[in-house]
């Protein structure tokens, strides 16, 4: 009978517990063993390279310490070392519109007359120092700057600009610009880009560039 009340009274705190197995991104409530963790650690980091150690440890309800032990054991490379090694791999398209070191946060992704991808990390000297909220002006010359990277001609100006913030992006925060081209009329010399900029899924900066070209669109 005490065994049988147990059973009914584990069930019951069972239902009582909610489910962190939902959009929340957490992993599970239920502990994982250390092979399964480091399996679905492997999974998340190859889908999502540019995630945080901090936001794995959230993810995983571990220790920064367990996530940097377990990258360890997998060999997996920490945060900075992925964005370069994604940057080398994918960059196979040399900027033509500016030097790459103009282009505001690190190029990541790039394909001329398609498609492109920066990150900028939020320090002190880009936030106000009496709310450590990003200067907006920062957000704009990143997706900027992307939008005149992917354009693929020597000669490459912003026409016109319509851009939308959307959040606040504060310090220590990571901003993800991404660029791709909507439209392109080579009678006019002009390029629609569009640029979205997100920290993590959510949406802070979206702009469209209508950008001026000397050359029509060399494929």
């Amino acid at each position: 009978m005490a065994i049988q009340l147990q059973s009914v009274f584990f069930i019951y705190i069972l239902l009582l517990v909610p489910s962190l197995n939902s959009s929340d991104g957490v992993i599970d409530i239920m502990r994982k063993s250390k092979k399964e963790r480091q399996l679905l650690l492997q999974e998340t980091i190859t889908n999502t390279p540019f995630i945080t150690d901090e936001e794995l440890a959230e993810k995983f309800q571990v220790s920064i310490q367990t996530i940097r032990l377990d990258r360890l054991e997998l060999s997996i490379p920490e945060l900075r070392e992925r964005i370069k090694h994604v940057a080398e791999k994918k960059l196979d398209d040399e900027v033509k519109a500016l030097p790459i070191e103009e282009v505001i946060g690190e190029v990541i992704d790039l394909q001329l007359d398609e498609s492109a991808i920066s990150i900028l990390e939020i320090k002190k000297e880009h936030v106000f120092s009496r709310n450590q909220i990003a200067r907006g002006h920062h957000l704009f010359a990143q997706a900027n700057s992307l939008a005149v990277a992917m354009i693929n001609d020597e000669l490459a100006l912003t026409a016109k600009a319509n851009i939308h913030f959307t959040r606040q992006v504060k310090e220590n925060e990571r901003v993800i610009a991404k660029a791709k081209m909507v439209k392109n009329d080579s009678e006019q010399k002009r390029t629609m880009v569009e640029v979205n900029s997100f920290v993590g899924s959510e949406l802070v900066f979206s702009g469209e560039f209508e950008m001026y070209r000397s050359n029509q669109t060399q494929r």
